[in-house]
């Protein structure tokens, strides 16, 4: 029993626990060890309009411009608005930013009109992040840690919220609030950058404990994920573009100005297009990132982890063009909340990558993410202590089955299927394939249960997009691939009920 449970340690997590502490006593939960989180691999960096030349209306409308219409312009300002508070709460509590003569450093990223964002040890910024807040945490005697305790389902009470929640093993945490702060699903997909614990687990409970999903079509792939045999999809940030690496196709030609006019800079979701359509065009499974023309000691220094994790698979980033392929990156959509992580359950919230708050609309900006987690992780630390209330338990007559499908065959038909380029007829025949699909007996690993979360997401994300006649953000279809005035609206969905849009 805990006065309130936080379901993941990322920096929506912790932040949200650190709120948490002087309300009551607080149980943090990690599905893996407290380093294994979508924040520790955000290399990017995280955006705050805080240079001499930048001004918050500015990153707000860069972020309104980038969500493609379907932007919540009260979180939006929200977001932007509280984000250089936080980068000094940061700060006070020990993060370490990049500096240059004692001044912050910022980088330009794609789709930013201002050079505003901030660094940590060159790619490491959410791993600075996160080390920062789990010092904070660890220091507050009312705050406890739980690691390898996979959440498998919610608890719910006779009233229809939540009063806890179950753990791989059926241990049972009570708590009079919950907060969902699980990261994202990009094991959805057969490539990837997030780490393997990303399998949707918030969503999916959430889901089945009758939450509202909104926007879930909406998943950003990143352009540019390391391509070598044997070596995961690590990420190469966008941050590499904006110091000018150059995207060549396999004759090693830069291709990317024919498909927008700023070329590498461009929106994600435009380069990640453009990626998959020159590899069409040349034949080729990659295209190449080339860097070969900047500063090397420059770049050594600059991007350390990168420059290191692909000397490690065989490419000196230095020294010749680095294989890349597009990868599933982050989740826009999620367990729908107001502007305070509350959900349409009672006592039940969100935060994070789990979370739509409507901040990213269509397509996330970039270095928003890591800002998003700190600012509502805090928001939502201080609004669960006012709907608070113990409530027994009821119990489930729902049962843990595990799809019959193989995870390897599951993945590689949402990366098919529901991945950058969207069809009706694969959209509809992918939700046929997870219709039929009468399940094996009961989840008994925690390998189980997730693949139960992946099939019951990437049916949402498949639903979702079918129902979504257009094209825009992240989400296109190749046979609608005009924006529609009628669904410049936010798709919402929850247990047996249809898509519908408000």
């Amino acid at each position: 029993m805990a006065d309130f449970l936080v379901v993941g340690a990322g920096v929506a997590g912790l932040r949200a626990a650190i709120e948490l502490a002087s309300a009551g006593s607080v149980l943090v939960v990690a599905k893996d060890t407290l380093r294994e989180s979508s924040s520790e691999y955000a290399q990017g960096g995280i955006a705050a309009a805080l240079s001499d030349d930048d001004e918050v209306s500015l990153h707000e409308q860069d972020t309104l411009v980038a969500g493609d219409g379907l932007c919540n312009p009260e979180t939006v300002h929200i977001l932007v608005e509280e984000g250089p508070a936080v980068i000094e709460e940061l700060v006070e509590w020990g993060a370490e930013f990049d500096r240059e003569g004692g001044r912050f450093q910022f980088a330009k990223e794609g789709a930013h009109s201002r050079s505003r964002v901030l660094h940590a040890h060159g790619d490491s910024t959410g791993q600075e992040i996160a080390r920062t807040l789990y010092q904070k945490a660890a220091t507050l005697p009312s705050v406890q840690f739980a690691t390898h305790a996979a959440m498998t389902d919610l608890l719910l009470a006779d009233d229809g919220g939540v009063a806890g929640a179950v753990l791989f093993g059926g241990v049972e945490v009570h708590a009079k609030a919950v907060l969902l702060a699980t990261g994202g699903l990009g094991r959805v997909f057969q490539n990837t950058t997030n780490p393997d614990v990303a399998t949707g687990d918030g969503v999916a409970a959430a889901w089945r404990a009758g939450a509202e999903i909104s926007d879930i079509e909406f998943v950003q792939f990143h352009p540019t994920a390391l391509y070598v045999k044997g070596a995961p999809r690590f990420l190469l940030s966008e941050a590499l573009r904006g110091e000018g690496a150059h995207v060549c196709n396999a004759l090693g030609e830069r291709f990317l100005s024919r498909y927008h006019p700023l070329a590498e800079l461009a929106p994600r979701d435009v380069v990640s297009r453009a990626i998959v359509l020159e590899m069409q065009r040349t034949s080729s499974d990659h295209v190449l990132l080339d860097l070969t023309h900047l500063n090397a000691n420059q770049l050594r220094e600059r991007f350390p982890r990168i420059y290191q994790t692909c000397l490690q698979y065989g490419v000196d980033i230095t020294r010749q063009p680095v294989p890349v392929q597009p990868a599933a990156h982050y989740a826009m959509g999620g367990i729908k909340t107001d502007s305070n992580g509350s959900t349409s359950v009672a006592r039940l919230f969100a935060a994070g990558e789990a979370a739509c708050t409507g901040v990213h609309g269509a397509n996330r900006l970039a270095s928003n993410s890591l800002l998003e987690g700190v600012v509502f992780g805090a928001r939502a630390g201080r609004a669960m202590p006012t709907c608070a209330r113990t409530v027994p338990a009821v119990p489930s007559s729902q049962l843990s089955i595990r799809p019959n499908v193989s995870e390897a065959d599951l993945r590689s038909r949402a990366w098919n299927d529901c991945g950058i380029l969207r069809s009706g007829q694969n959209l509809a025949r992918l939700l046929q394939l997870l219709d039929q699909d009468s399940g094996a007996g009961l989840c008994q690993t925690v390998s189980d249960f997730e693949l139960r979360n992946i099939h019951s997401v990437t049916g949402l994300i498949a639903r979702c997009a079918l129902a979504r006649h257009e094209s825009r953000g992240a989400h296109y279809r190749l046979d609608y691939p005009e924006k529609s005035i009628v669904y410049q609206k936010h798709s919402v969905v929850s247990m047996g009920n249809e898509v519908r849009f408000h």
